[in-house]
């Protein structure tokens, strides 16, 4: 053991500019290795740990934003996902007597959108209370006048009942829901007969962004899903004229079910 114990000895003394011969004793060796390396190694330790600390935060809040720390990720997520969403709800015409509901509805951008486009109420639902906070901060004027209502909800019991909306939207968010088909179901229940519920993501397996989304998606809730696997999910949860829309270059895509008229 005593070659190898000199061999660290010599690269330590050379790491830090000094003769081999510095630290060849055992007792110098022993006391360097405690005032020098053992520092170091505990300082790299404790950076990766808060550095994955941060991370997991980071995650958490792009998830489920809180009423403070989760307003930055808020505000970028409605400047970033606003051409996707023009994009989205150019895929069909929005009634000016459509009653409508943002499912996921983070910072409010979307319900802003929505509300220029009909002239009855517009809700907002979303599990996160940073989300509930904002969205209603965005939309004060609208909210204050009764044209626009943001509510605490999960995609899987909302709060409203049969039969409600002529409209769903669902922007970026169907990553995050706990149970695909049966979230689906409770869409199509608020739906009235003939309503439509539309789905839009910025990214999809096979399309051109999905490895690298796909990778942080996993990481925040079940990936992205294929345009087939769309399909069949409109299809279990039973939607008909499901129409798929994709946008190559970007990865973009936009799904549309409609509940079946009674």
């Amino acid at each position: 053991m005593l070659p190898f114990f000199h061999w660290d000895c010599r690269c330590l003394a050379l790491t830090k500019g000094l003769p081999q011969d510095t630290f060849m004793y055992p007792p110098d060796c022993t006391m360097n290795f405690v005032m020098f390396v053992l520092p170091l190694a505990l300082w790299s330790g404790l950076r990766i740990i808060v550095g994955l600390t941060l991370a997991f935060c980071l995650m958490r809040q792009v998830r489920k934003p809180s009423r403070w720390l989760g307003r930055p990720f808020l505000w970028m997520m409605n400047k970033s996902h606003s051409a996707l969403t023009d994009w989205g709800l150019q895929r069909l015409k929005v009634g000016k007597d459509f009653t409508v509901l943002d499912v996921g509805c983070g910072g409010g951008r979307t319900i802003q959108k929505l509300a220029t486009m009909t002239n009855r109420k517009v809700y907002g639902a979303d599990y996160a209370a940073g989300s509930v906070v904002e969205s209603t901060a965005k939309n004060a004027e609208l909210v204050a006048t009764g044209r626009v209502a943001v509510v605490r909800a999960s995609v899987s019991a909302l709060p409203f009942c049969d039969s409600m909306f002529d409209l769903v939207t669902a922007i970026e968010t169907q990553y995050y829901w706990p149970d695909l088909v049966n979230d689906m179901k409770e869409i199509r229940r608020v739906l009235k007969p003939g309503g439509t519920l539309l789905v839009i993501a910025e990214a999809y397996k096979y399309g051109g962004n999905a490895r690298a989304h796909d990778a942080l998606v996993k990481l925040l809730g079940k990936g992205c899903m294929s345009v087939t696997e769309h399909r069949e999910l409109c299809a279990k949860a039973e939607y008909t004229d499901i129409e798929i829309r994709e946008e190559r270059k970007r990865g973009w895509i936009c799904v549309m079910g409609r509940k079946a008229e009674a």
